[in-house]
């Protein structure tokens, strides 16, 4: 396979809209670290143009030659209305956020608000594997509390880990993945205000990685954790990052429960200094016009998780796939296929498809591969393929 074919005239799936020659032109993490016969699905970065408001921002400003430093609220005003359409949620207020880096920086940031050198820092396993980096650079204690074997959070270990985070008396946080990655898992409004409630009898303080936000289902609702009872102490991370493929345009926002305004406040000025002007022109662009793009990519989106699970039940049957109904990526039991603790290796030296490894994922990891799904239907067509020849 060396090419993908051009949309259809009328096409308007961003993630059918390139070449696979076009996107190895790119210089970034996904299309640099394998050689070019390796066809990469790891990363979480997206096959697909730039939204047309996010070009036209980012073009405007280099015309301009408005490359200074960031200022101003437009970045959150622009989310706090998107949460009022998207999510139904009007309780973002503006003078509670701060703009910041990106959203594991920013994570960085709310846990020195909240936490001390050693002290536990709560995650739900399997999970991204930055929450393990940056946390244990950050010299913070990582102490698990996996998900139960539905793949949602389970209350009572969760509550467990709570009390042996608190047990010497000292500061403890929940850094809370939600939507979760890798397991696309969306929370309800039920099991996050559980969340809040243990938080508040434990008095661990609980900020949230919400940077997969606007990528969710039609059949699912995303519910912004600070909007949940008992969460007025919580903070929160947003972007437009991955909902619009903005990685290389650093910007986020840290959001603040009332209970959490004057933690906020303490955060050092120099921090605000970190993010991209622009980076945050194409992060406001994106969440102010570029609803229409995003709509066309969550249809393609859902058109490769119904594929996918296609592929699997007749090349791979041995896979385990529940088809999240958030984020981009493809969690796969491949226990079955007796590829060890890291098929992701094996896909890779046998059938030259790159996969992330679930181990660097925590407890639950092992044996498990985590796919991009924001490919053409060709290339995860061509991912499967390359996968089962891998077991020949």
């Amino acid at each position: 396979m060396t090419s993908i074919p051009q949309p259809p005239p009328g096409e308007r799936n961003p993630l059918r809209a390139l070449t696979l020659d076009r996107l190895r032109r790119r210089t970034s993490m996904k299309w640099r670290t394998y050689p070019a016969d390796v066809l990469p699905l790891w990363v979480a970065e997206m096959d697909v143009p730039l939204a047309g408001p996010v070009v036209r921002a980012v073009t405007d400003a280099m015309e301009l030659g408005d490359t200074g430093y960031p200022a101003g609220t437009d970045y959150a005003e622009a989310l706090a209305a998107f949460a009022g359409e998207r999510w139904g949620w009007d309780g973002l207020a503006v003078e509670r956020t701060a703009i910041v880096p990106d959203v594991m920086l920013g994570v960085v940031e709310m846990l020195r608000l909240v936490t001390g050198p050693g002290d536990p820092v709560i995650v739900n396993p399997p999970v991204s594997p930055p929450f393990y980096q940056f946390v244990e650079h950050m010299d913070r204690r990582v102490l698990e509390a996996p998900l139960g074997a539905d793949l949602r959070i389970d209350l009572g270990v969760l509550e467990e880990a709570y009390r042996r985070a608190v047990a010497d008396g000292g500061r403890a946080a929940h850094l809370l993945c939600s939507p979760h990655n890798p397991t696309g898992t969306v929370h309800t409004a039920g099991e996050l205000a559980a969340v809040a409630a243990l938080a508040e009898r434990y008095g661990v303080r609980v900020v949230a990685d919400e940077i997969h936000a606007p990528v969710v289902t039609a059949s699912a609702r995303f519910v912004p954790y600070l909007s949940v009872p008992g969460a007025e102490r919580g903070l929160s991370l947003m972007s437009a990052s991955k909902g619009w493929n903005l990685a290389g345009l650093k910007a986020a926002l840290a959001l603040a429960g009332p209970g959490a305004a004057a933690d906020l406040a303490r955060m050092p000025e120099e921090v605000g200094h970190g993010p991209s002007h622009v980076g945050v022109l194409a992060h406001t662009a994106a969440l102010r016009d570029g609803t229409d793009w995003l709509d066309a990519v969550l249809a393609g989106l859902d058109e490769n998780r119904r594929l996918l699970t296609a592929l699997l039940a007749e090349h791979l049957p041995g896979v385990v796939h529940h088809a999240g109904e958030a984020t981009f990526l493809a969690w796969l039991d491949c226990r079955a296929l007796g590829l060890g603790d890291d098929p992701a290796e094996v896909f890779l030296r046998r059938g030259r498809v790159a996969l992330s490894s679930g181990i660097p994922f925590g407890a639950g990891g092992a044996g498990h591969v985590r796919l991009n799904l924001a490919a053409s239907p060709e290339v995860i067509t061509e991912a499967v393929r390359r996968m089962t020849a891998a077991l020949g």
